[in-house]
């Protein structure tokens, strides 16, 4: 029945803080969603932001900053996300490591956003290579 993911929400403390760091560190593109409201974009996803305390209606039972976990697919390579990570003086929770992905292995590497939401980045595997 459920063809793809359109869109989520994430509550935040500070929406600007949230757009930098989606936009500045994860390159993804800063929507304007009507009502002077922004979102982030990226591939056909869209998130949306609902600032704690002024979350739109209706919204999650137990909406919370820093209660999500996330993981994005790049083309780049995960290992490139170190030097990255460091220059916004990010610090690397896990990674990298193989996980389980929705179509196959993945490699992955931990780190959280401003709210303290982790994020998970991730490059495909191939089964063929076994996991690596």
């Amino acid at each position: 029945m459920i063809s793809h993911l359109d869109h989520l929400v994430l509550t935040v403390a500070d929406i600007p803080r949230t757009v930098r760091f989606y936009s500045e560190v994860l390159g993804m593109k800063v929507v304007s969603i009507g009502e002077g409201r922004d979102a982030l974009s990226f591939g056909s996803q869209m998130i949306k932001l609902h600032e704690a305390g002024r979350e739109l209606q209706p919204n999650a039972a137990c909406a919370t900053p820093g209660s999500a976990d996330l993981c994005f697919l790049s083309d780049e390579p995960v290992e490139g996300l170190f030097q990255m990570l460091a220059t916004h003086g990010i610090d690397v929770v896990e990674g990298p490591v193989v996980r389980a992905g929705s179509c196959g292995p993945i490699l992955s590497v931990y780190f959280r956003d401003p709210d303290g939401n982790l994020i998970e980045v991730s490059n495909t595997l191939s089964e063929s290579k076994g996991g690596l």
